[in-house]
């Protein structure tokens, strides 16, 4: 029983865009210089021809895995249900689509595939079937705001409608199906506890007014998320922040309490290791943190019942950082690096 160390290659996904890196480049990344096996994908991001990729790819792909002695952990799929052009697809349609992403997760060896915490529950349940059928886990994310615990359901939302419920649902539908083919997903971003640095500076940058920015964060408490976009209009006019701007920074509180994650230990199929600035601890050469995100609690809560599975880095921080010119990009493969010093650290290898 441990904590793996895995990485999903969206973590390198400017360095795709830029042509620096290409799959085969991250995996070598990965075995080579951070010691571990683990691989998490998004389909569309590296399947070449997804959601029907060629048998060359599928070979390709097996082959690469095979050689460097890697473990396909996560496959993370996207329903797109605005894919017609006549009509948004029916719970029964993206069913089919969960389908066969599950069928084409198990031809590249992948043990589950993550949907989205938006994935009604009926959808998932017809898919279950396939999922045992081809031994592929079905893992529903838990993504900030979500909550882990329905009575906790911390920040009203305007613009992001919310199912509280949504972990009691996988879990009932575990317990009344007898299947240990669907589970979790959480994602340690649900543990921020406040904004990154990269966010802040990135939120300034687009405002015509910076101080509206601070002044969304120290005033959050004070107001609802539709209050806030009131106030923040009378005193602070033409400010030029978005209602997604004004979102990103109303985060006062993170929306799972560390000591949550111990009930759902048995129902996780994988982890996102949700990450934006990993900088150097002052005192600690060498030592690195995301100052925003809990990692230390809720790594001692893993290790300490039992949590057998994979933490995959996921790195977000360099979408904003990019509007400052291609000179000023974030090496994303030192972020990952760090993220996983820090990751050793705590699990303890």
């Amino acid at each position: 029983m441990a904590i793996k160390r895995g990485v999903s290659l969206y973590s390198y996904q400017q360095a795709q865009f830029f042509k620096k890196m290409n799959w085969k480049d991250m995996i070598r990344e990965v075995h080579d210089n951070l010691g571990t096996d683990g691989i998490e994908i998004i389909d569309e991001s590296t399947i070449r021809d997804y959601p029907f990729p060629s048998e060359q790819f599928i070979y390709d792909w097996n082959n690469e895995m095979a050689r460097y002695n890697m473990k396909a952990v996560t496959m993370d799929v996207y329903l797109d249900v605005h894919q017609f052009r006549d009509h948004v697809m029916t719970h029964r349609e993206a069913a089919e689509r969960l389908k066969n992403d599950i069928k084409l997760a198990a031809r590249l060896g992948f043990e589950n595939v993550r949907c989205l915490c938006a994935v009604p529950i009926d959808v998932i349940e017809m898919a279950l079937p396939t999922a045992e059928k081809y031994n592929v886990r079905i893992g529903k994310e838990i993504h900030a705001p979500f909550p882990i615990k329905s009575n906790k359901l911390r920040v009203k939302r305007g613009m992001m409608p919310i199912n509280p419920r949504m972990v009691d649902e996988i879990i009932n539908l575990r317990a009344r199906t007898g299947s240990t083919h669907v589970g979790l997903v959480p994602d340690m971003g649900i543990f921020q506890h406040s904004h990154s640095r990269v966010a802040i500076e990135y939120t300034k940058r687009h405002a015509n007014k910076p101080e509206a920015v601070d002044f969304i964060r120290e005033n959050c408490r004070n107001y609802d998320d539709e209050e806030i976009v009131k106030v923040l209009n009378e005193k602070y006019p033409d400010h030029g922040l978005t209602r997604m701007d004004i979102s990103r920074m109303y985060l006062h509180e993170p929306a799972a309490d560390p000591e949550d994650i111990i009930d759902i230990i048995p129902y996780i199929v994988s982890i996102h290791g949700k990450f934006y600035d990993m900088t150097e601890i002052p005192g600690k050469p060498g030592q690195y943190e995301d100052k925003s995100i809990d990692y230390e609690t809720p790594l001692k809560y893993l290790k300490e019942y039992g949590y057998n599975g994979y933490i995959n880095s996921e790195f977000e921080g360099q979408r904003d950082q990019q509007d400052r010119g291609i000179e000023n990009l974030v090496d994303e493969v030192e972020q990952v690096r760090r993220h996983h010093e820090m990751l050793k650290r705590l699990i303890g290898e």
